[in-house]
């Protein structure tokens, strides 16, 4: 419950600060236009009337602001922004506006507060989504290579591209039927950008292994690792993106990554949509990959058996479960005969309860 004094709404930009504050005994309203430096933030703050509660908007700005204010022994509040109440009718924004809104909202307790990662976590949730992102340079990397030929209708038919094996193809065979010194210039340009990107992520593959072996994470890490398709990279990127496991729920987890059908229902009718595709998207992502895994027959291979190793007999007796179910779920769908993009997303939101089974699971 909101108890203290005074509620203030920051609105906070990268260069700017709307402030404004509501005094809860006399009712009187501050407002002012600040720098975005904490010393001037917290200086202003600390002028009115205590006890003081802070609440500002989720965004590019991160979470120091909220250290601050939690290191001064103030109250600081960090709003999910896509569950701010707005009212329907309003046609006006502005920063000072915003700013008063968030006030209001405290001081009625009408906020969702996100879950602020430590220093730590950010720490490795930035080298993951560094990750992330080198994964998508390389593909566009390579989208371009293979286009480039394919403009000169050369085209790669001996087997799976970008293995050592289409790499001398690449070389060999590919280089020498471009004519033109500028195509060959574009083509080691491109060719290029695919070797030096390869590179930075496997460098960024060793350091995320490193850490997945000697940190907070790790028990985390290998108990995921139970379940089929989340290997070390996997479970590193679900356990620092998801951080607090408990404040979810078998059912709510599903929920949280965007992963449930989206549903507009009034009355008797109810009508059922696409999935809301609503919360953190590199999570979605990989738990869709998973999903895939689990549609071959299931067998304890060597590489499962080996993250077992790691896990304790609990993880694994519950990944061994969960293994045989999303399969049997699989068989399921295929003979339903529904579509297998569908049936994929149904498994990865049934493998998101499984992983909070085993991330919430005692060593």
């Amino acid at each position: 419950m909101f108890t203290e004094r005074t509620s203030v709404g920051l609105d906070v930009h990268a260069r700017s600060v709307a402030a404004a504050a509501i005094d809860g005994f006399t009712g009187e309203v501050f407002r002012s236009r600040l720098t975005s430096t904490y010393a001037d933030i917290a200086s202003w703050v600390s002028g009115l009337p205590g006890p003081v509660a802070v609440v500002y908007e989720a965004g590019p700005t991160g979470f120091g602001l909220y250290r601050h204010f939690t290191a001064a022994g103030i109250r600081c509040e960090v709003v999910a922004p896509s569950k701010v109440q707005r009212p329907s009718g309003d046609r006006v924004k502005t920063d000072a506006r915003d700013a008063m809104h968030l006030a209001r909202l405290l001081r009625l307790d009408e906020i969702t507060p996100v879950a602020v990662p430590t220093i730590e976590q950010e720490a490795a949730r930035d080298l993951v989504r560094a990750r992330e992102d080198c994964r998508g340079d390389l593909m566009a990397a390579r989208h371009r290579l293979s286009k480039l030929l394919l403009r000169h209708g050369i085209v790669y038919c001996g087997g799976t591209a970008w293995t050592a094996k289409h790499d001398t193809w690449l070389r060999a065979v590919a280089l020498p039927q471009l004519t033109g010194a500028p195509t060959r210039l574009a083509f080691d340009a491109a060719y290029e950008s695919v070797l030096v990107t390869k590179a930075r992520r496997d460098r960024l593959d060793v350091s995320i292994e490193c850490m997945a072996a000697e940190s907070e994470f790790t028990p985390v890490v290998r108990r995921l690792g139970c379940l089929r398709g989340i290997g070390t990279l996997t479970g590193f990127a679900l356990a620092v993106e998801i951080g607090d496991w408990h404040r979810f729920t078998g059912h709510t987890i599903g929920s949280f990554v965007g992963l449930v059908p989206s549903e507009h229902s009034s009355g008797g009718s109810r009508s059922q949509g696409s999935i809301t595709k609503t919360g953190n998207g590199h999570v979605r992502r990989l738990l869709v990959e998973a999903g895939w895994h689990h549609r071959p027959r299931y067998t304890v291979g060597t590489t499962l058996r080996t993250r077992w190793d790691l896990a304790p007999a609990a993880a694994r007796a519950r990944g061994h479960e969960g293994n045989h179910r999303l399969h049997r779920r699989w068989v399921t769908f295929i003979e339903r005969h529904k579509r297998a993009t569908t049936a994929d997303v149904a498994i990865a939101r049934e493998l998101a309860g499984w992983c909070w089974s085993l991330a919430v699971m005692d060593d």
